[in-house]
């Protein structure tokens, strides 16, 4: 059964950081890739990707707009996956989900495409004021 709880969001000030975490089962942990998404506030919004690792940390992606500002990482020993964000801005405000995928060849992570991804969490606010 997967299981994700995401924790972390608050408000922050424009060049700011937060860490998000998701807490995941022990079998979601060892055997899926696990995912952030955000959506942002406003009618229409879809879900986009953030950024996805593999079991084992072998394998990262990320999308190009938070690239160069977000890590995601792994505690073996709490089962959980974390987003440090760093540089936040304005755009970065949405509601964050992380969600399960299953791993494709050579041990990757599918695409940070929505449908890729199963067992969302019910989110947690982050805001950030310029």
């Amino acid at each position: 059964q997967v299981q994700l709880v995401e924790s972390g969001g608050g408000s922050v000030q424009a060049g700011g950081s937060l860490t998000l975490s998701c807490a995941a089962s022990a079998y979601t942990y060892l055997t899926a890739c696990v995912a952030w998404f955000r959506r942002a506030p406003g009618p229409g919004k879809e879900r986009e990707g953030v950024a996805t690792i593999a079991p084992g940390g072998g394998y990262t992606d990320y999308d190009g707009s938070v690239q160069a500002r977000f890590t995601i990482s792994q505690d073996n020993a709490r089962n959980t996956v974390y987003l440090q964000m760093n540089s936040l801005i304005p755009e970065d405000t949405a509601m964050y989900y992380c969600a399960a995928g299953r791993m494709t060849s050579g041990r990757r992570c599918p695409a940070l495409y929505e449908w890729n991804y199963y067992g969302w969490g019910q989110g947690t606010q982050v805001t950030v004021s310029s």
